[in-house]
């Protein structure tokens, strides 16, 4: 038995949706440990392409699917996602699907709070997808929060709306938003309370049960580390924890054993939103990155921003998460390019950084030192074995493995599947 929790090692869209479709021929169940429909993972099985952004990726291959708590749930959009998985032939019901019944919800008020604060505000503009997820998440914290179990209790459920929209209605007065009534609140409730009631469950039971049975169950992330509310890039973050730890806290499931932590790297770099990105590349080798991997988000259809891939970052996501070994995806995508970089440094008005600093701003004296390499001009798409593999691409992928001094397990070449190599099972 081993358990593998997989996170993104950059701003997220690394390709761990196909990672973890891999990976769950070996899990006995999937789980989903943070964020919210804010991150899509896009699966291709058979030709078919399954976009996902609340259900874990393991579900399309019948492998039993939990949410977390600390996942922050828009009931609306997961069952708009279930009925458009379900025709695609995926029978999702409450033996595949359960879901934590302390799981905070994204409600309308989040949402609309969100998109007011990103588009009226003067100052910061973090990106925000605007679905509601960081209001979520700041209830969540100020302990005014409607949890899944709530809206089956109907003795306490309006006090705990009023209680909400207490707070949210000064501020929703503020911004020049109608405010809102609780009988809105407890009708839109009501409507999808019984939808939603087979899949509810005290899931950190059922996890423990599984781990004592010694079943491997697969951890998957969503966006990235460099998007972590501590310890990414703060303010251009997202509003949970996206590290390796956070897998213990948002499933209950509070010591993994065995635990191997699985970093998915894309083999260049992107980003979307504001923030910081010190090897983005605003020039035609971005716009020829963003062409060639198809750079636009899953749930947002926002343009990537695009560049070389940083080993600063890699590294510092390596050290903060414990990643003991790396899924390199998009390879492929370098396919045609005559040099490749690869950032390994900064230095920041004379002094070289070997991590990015917390205050970075566009004043400071930014310097990038890159390693070039050779390319290959030949295709890898579609490559399964190693030794296939042109020799600057393997020339490539070792000089990653040895400026990390972490093992790659596993080397996508295509969106498909079984476009995989393994080098090390992460299962064992």
């Amino acid at each position: 038995m081993s358990n593998v929790i997989v996170i993104g090692s950059q701003w997220g869209d690394e390709g761990k949706g196909k990672i973890v479709d891999w990976l769950s021929n070996k899990a006995d169940a999937v789980v989903r440990f943070q964020g919210g429909h804010n991150a899509g993972h896009t699966l291709v099985v058979n030709g078919k392409i399954y976009k996902l952004s609340l259900l874990p990726s393991g579900i399309v291959r019948g492998k039993k699917s939990f949410i977390g708590n600390g996942v922050v749930l828009d009931l609306w959009a997961l069952a708009k996602e279930i009925k458009e998985v379900s025709k695609q032939g995926i029978n999702i019901n409450k033996e595949l699907l359960s879901i934590s019944e302390t799981t905070c919800l994204i409600l309308s008020y989040h949402r609309e709070l969100d998109t007011a604060r990103e588009h009226e505000i003067d100052g910061i503009k973090i990106g925000t997808t605007g679905r509601g997820i960081g209001p979520a998440y700041e209830d969540k914290v100020g302990r005014r929060a409607i949890r899944l179990c709530d809206i089956f209790d109907s003795k306490n459920l309006k006090k705990k709306v009023e209680n909400a929209l207490f707070h949210h209605n000064p501020i929703r007065k503020g911004l020049g938003i109608d405010e809102i009534k609780s009988t809105d609140i407890l009708n839109q409730l009501n409507d999808i309370a019984s939808f939603i009631k087979p899949y509810v469950s005290n899931i950190w039971k059922d996890l423990i049960k599984l781990q004592d049975e010694e079943k491997n169950i697969l951890f998957e992330g969503a966006q990235g580390m460099m998007l972590d509310n501590d310890h990414g890039t703060y303010p251009f973050v997202t509003s949970s924890n996206t590290i390796s730890a956070q897998a213990s806290l948002g499933s209950g499931l509070g010591y993994i054993k065995k635990a191997y932590t699985l970093g998915i790297t894309k083999a260049y770099l992107t980003r979307v939103g504001e923030g910081p990105f010190p090897s983005e590349q605003n020039n035609s080798v971005g716009e020829k990155l963003g062409l060639l991997g198809n750079e636009f988000g899953t749930v947002t259809g926002r343009k990537r921003r695009c560049g070389w891939l940083d080993l600063v970052l890699l590294k510092q996501s390596v050290d903060i998460c414990g990643i003991q070994g790396i899924a390199l995806t998009k390879l492929d995508v370098l396919d045609s390019f005559e040099k490749i970089k690869i950032c390994v440094s900064y230095k920041i008005n004379d002094k070289i950084f070997d991590y990015l600093p917390p205050i970075i701003t566009s004043s400071d004296n930014f310097e990038k030192k890159y390693i070039e390499l050779d390319g290959w001009n030949v295709s890898t798409r579609s490559c399964r074995n190693y030794n296939d593999l042109p020799k600057n691409a393997k020339k490539y992928v070792s000089l990653l493995k040895e400026l990390t001094g972490i093992d790659i397990s596993l080397l996508s070449t295509s969106p498909e599947r079984e476009d995989t190599i393994l080098f090390n099972d992460p299962f064992r």
